[in-house]
């Protein structure tokens, strides 16, 4: 049997591994993603190629597998907060290695590391010409040191391409000018031709599966493992199949598909599972409308959320700015690996969920997770139980004069590489805006509006539509390219609505066309927050309040005092179509990328140029991390340990370790300013994850998080078992420390869900914990758990947290010792009170490969990667 074959196209001839050979007959029944992982393994060969490849066509046979294969994706994107953490950590790792008498340099990465610079932008300034400018100066100012740092690290490491501020959200960015979809490269003299893949440090990393990139987001550690040459090691994953028939109706966006998708899908365990979607109402999707789908996939649970390439790919390519030739290679090899899509094609999946496109309405989700959707008609119901003041179901007045009532509109964020990729929602939010401008109608002054684009040729084809003068004029004018506000970087509220809130009956409310809405995360003072589609956004804005029924009441009223109603601005499909094709021009992402890229501020920066980083005590940006060495070993074992956290359900990585502002109260705030930072400018955690004190003292203090130890602990806080005190984690952590004592911490359902920030385990690694223990695990994070040595724990069904009924001097004790932990093993768990046996049951290790068993004994990913590169007998390797 023949493995490879050659294809040409145009005049050049490429090797590729021949899937299509080496599956046969059964390659129609493989789901897309299984093609392209076995095209991988064909490929990248190893001692287990054989077996690999017996692996995935043996998943045939039950739709899912227990065997183990290697992945080696062809390149890493990562963004500014998780990249300088990682890169924080590479530069403690090569400290580590020359203290050992190592050669710091043979720590670089042998992949191609693409990093952005887009989630520390703040919305400080709105509504306003200036405003990008003005923001952009902001961020300057504040993130300087975290930026030179970079500079050093793209400088000191190979591989390494910094984007600077201004280039867009790294998603956006991917989708419009890095992803070839099918890559070329040079193996012996030899032109090759594969798959594009890649792995992303955030978990909107699968946001480019819409255009047939297979991709999935991991946390940091897993990137820097695989930056230095380790393979993703992995399960033949499960693969879901999702059945698309129909087409949308008229006024229904892609916004509204993706809710509803992630709002079935939630229904479904899809930890550690891969979707594909199939079926002929794909192909009435264009590849952004895809992409917004595929963006919300952590939200929906699983690994990756994946659309196999066709001709909507290739337009998509070509209208931003590809050229003939990539596109000609990319159909070609498709069409030859069966990897183009089938619209009436059926293969073999785990599961297969059916969904009508005809049936979606338009909606929302919230007010407090990304899963719960409902009917836009239907937000005052949801609102209305969990407001303060409990105001009655009438339509309140539009624009009430007497300002700003319990459930108003205090953020309106057109925002998030979710929905502002896709150009067809951000040209009908235009057109809502232009509509409303005619008829006279403004957001009411309590309403902060913001419109922050994934790309900076947002800009050029809302212009060339002549739409941005009319988002402009409703407030919706652009303030930056970068997350913003969907990640809590939205700057003060506006002046009417800090003091109204000072009536702490008055819950505001924000609207925002992000990816996640929980408590706290949009703004530390806001609870309740709906996703919706950026046309719906500016609606919101006009109403300002969520206490209506959106699609039928009155959101306003004109000069004339008569009702305009969400219909009387509503655009039409085909008005959407027209103004779509005004705006279109290939020409403007190239242009618009150059720009942002030679941004004179940031050439200005300087950096060092040594191959160690010169690390800086008085810093509050970045320090040498304590946990990128070799490490004290396992923190496997038979133990007893206290309870440092018992916590519910939907516990977030927001939860554990914050990425907005940090608070003039808070601890972090203390340390901060006790190093000389200006209390009124703190800046945020996002960009202060360089900095393992502030995180430490940031960690479970969202207000959200309730501490079941005791009725009345703040956010942040435990009781010290034996004292009875109440004292924050961080002195908990090193008072349990000192005693010789160890500590878990005990969980319900979707532990660590959201955001792939590794601080959430890095943080937790320092309080000294050795297990958590909870009812499941969102995958990021139990593989950042892993990646830090800390043993994840899967509960039974029936040991919920709150009836555990745990208090502060219980003891668990846990019988994990190293040569037990192995994929999926039964861990025996005790508790203790009084030293007497209270409950005993037996636990499942949320372990999946034999390499994460592997970090675990070690004591954690870093020690691997460091042992690894360490000299012996004197030699360097």
């Amino acid at each position: 049997m023949t493995e490879l074959a050659t294809l040409v196209s145009g005049a050049q001839a490429y090797r590729i591994a021949d899937i299509a050979t080496v599956a046969g007959d059964e390659l129609p029944r493989l789901p897309v993603i299984l093609r392209i992982l076995l095209e991988n393994v064909l490929r990248n060969g190893g001692e287990d190629r054989q077996a690999a490849i017996d692996a995935i066509l043996g998943w045939l046979a039950h739709g899912c597998s227990e065997r183990e294969i290697a992945f080696q994706p062809s390149r890493v994107l990562m963004h500014d907060t998780t990249c300088g953490p990682a890169l924080v950590d590479i530069a403690g790792l090569r400290a580590s290695l020359a203290e050992a008498g190592g050669d710091p340099r043979r720590l670089n990465p042998v992949l191609p590391v693409d990093v952005s610079t887009d989630h520390s932008i703040g919305v400080d300034v709105f509504a306003r010409p200036d405003a990008v400018k003005r923001n952009m100066a902001h961020e300057m100012k504040r993130n300087g040191e975290r930026y030179r740092f970079m500079k050093w690290a793209s400088a000191a490491l190979d591989n390494v391409r910094i984007h600077p501020p201004g280039t867009g959200i790294m998603h956006t960015l991917n989708l419009e000018r890095l992803a070839s979809v099918v890559t070329t490269f040079e193996r012996d003299g030899t032109a090759w031709a594969a798959p594009d893949t890649l792995i992303g440090t955030d978990s909107h990393t699968p946001m480019i599966n819409g255009i047939g990139v297979l991709a999935w987001g991991v946390g940091g550690l897993e990137a820097e493992s695989v930056m230095f040459g380790m393979p993703v090691t992995m399960r033949v994953p499960d693969v879901v199949g999702v059945r698309l028939i129909g087409r949308l109706r008229e006024g229904v966006l892609a916004t509204d598909l993706a809710l509803t998708v992630t709002e079935r899908l939630r229904r479904i365990d899809l930890a550690d599972r891969f979707v594909e979607f199939f079926g002929p109402g794909v192909s009435s999707l264009s590849a952004g409308e895809r992409a917004v789908v595929a963006n919300m996939t952590p939200e929906f649970g699983a690994n990756s959320g994946y659309f196999p390439i066709d001709a909507r790919t290739l337009e998509y390519l070509a209208q931003t700015g590809r050229s003939p030739a990539q596109l000609e290679l990319i159909e070609a090899y498709a069409r030859r690996q069966r990897l183009w899509l089938d619209p009436d094609a059926t293969p073999r999946y785990t599961k297969t969920v059916s969904i009508d496109l005809g049936e979606i309405e338009i909606s929302l989700a919230g007010p407090r997770r990304p899963q719960d959707r409902i009917s836009a008609d239907k937000a005052a119901d949801a609102l209305l139980p969990l407001l303060a003041s409990k105001p009655d179901t009438t339509t309140p007045d539009c624009q009430d004069p007497d300002g700003p009532a319990d459930g108003a509109v205090a953020i309106a964020a057109i925002t998030s590489c979710t929905n502002t990729s896709d150009p067809r929602l951000l040209i009908a939010a235009g057109l809502v805006a232009r509509k409303a401008r005619r008829l006279g109608l403004k957001p009411p002054a309590w309403v902060k509006t913001s419109l922050a684009p994934g790309s900076p040729a947002a800009e050029r084809y809302l212009q060339r539509a002549g739409l941005l003068p009319d988002l402009e004029a409703l407030g919706f004018g652009i303030v930056g390219y970068g997350c913003t506000t969907c990640i809590g970087n939205s700057g003060p509220l506006a002046p009417a609505m800090t003091k109204a809130m000072q009536d702490p009956e008055l819950a505001p409310v924000a609207v925002l066309s992000g990816n996640r809405n929980f408590p706290g995360r949009v703004h530390a003072q806001i609870e309740l927050a709906f996703l919706a589609s950026p046309p719906l956004v500016v609606a919101y804005a006009l109403a300002g309040d969520a206490r209506r029924n959106i699609l039928h009441d009155p959101i306003a009223r004109n000069a004339a005092g008569a009702d305009i109603r969400l219909a009387d601005i509503w655009p039409t499909g085909k008005e959407i179509d027209e103004a779509l094709m005004l705006a279109q021009n290939a020409g403007d992402y190239e242009d618009a990328y150059g720009i942002a890229e030679a941004s004179a501020d940031w050439a200005a920066f300087e950096a060092p140029g040594t191959a160690l980083f010169p690390w800086n005590d008085a810093s509050t940006y970045i320090r040498r991390p304590p946990f990128a060495g070799l490490g004290s070993g396992t923190r496997l074992g038979r133990y007893q340990a206290a309870p440092l956290l018992v916590l519910g359900d939907d516990i977030t990585t927001d939860h554990i370790s914050p990425a907005g502002a940090i608070a003039a109260s808070s601890e972090a705030a203390e340390y901060l300013v006790g190093h000389g930072e200006d209390a009124h400018d703190l800046n945020v955690f996002a960009s202060r994850r360089g900095n393992w004190e502030v995180m430490l003292r940031g960690l479970f203090t969202n207000k959200s998080v309730r501490n079941l130890l005791g009725p009345d602990l703040v956010p942040g806080t435990t009781i010290h078992a034996g004292s009875g005190e109440c004292m924050s984690l961080r002195r908990a952590a090193e008072r349990y420390a000192q005693e010789g004592r160890s500590v878990v911490i005990v969980a319900g359902e979707r532990y660590g869900m959201g955001s792939s920030r590794d601080w959430a385990a890095k943080g937790v690694a320092l309080l000294g914990v050795r297990a958590v223990l909870a009812l499941s695990f969102e995958r990021i994070h139990r593989s950042n758990l892993i990646g830090m040595g800390i043993l994840p724990l899967r509960l039974p069904a029936d040991r919920h947290p709150r009836d555990l009924d745990l208090r502060p001097d219980d003891s668990l004790e846990i019988e994990a010792l190293a040569e037990m932990v192995t994929p999926r093993a039964a861990i025996n768990v005790r508790i203790l009170r009084n030293g007497a046996e209270t409950d005993r049951f037996v636990a499942t290790a949320a372990v999946e490969t034999n390499l994460e068993c592997e970090i675990l004994r070690v004591g954690g990913l870093l020690p691997l990667i460091l042992r690894n590169a360490m000299p012996r007998s004197g030699i360097e390797r």
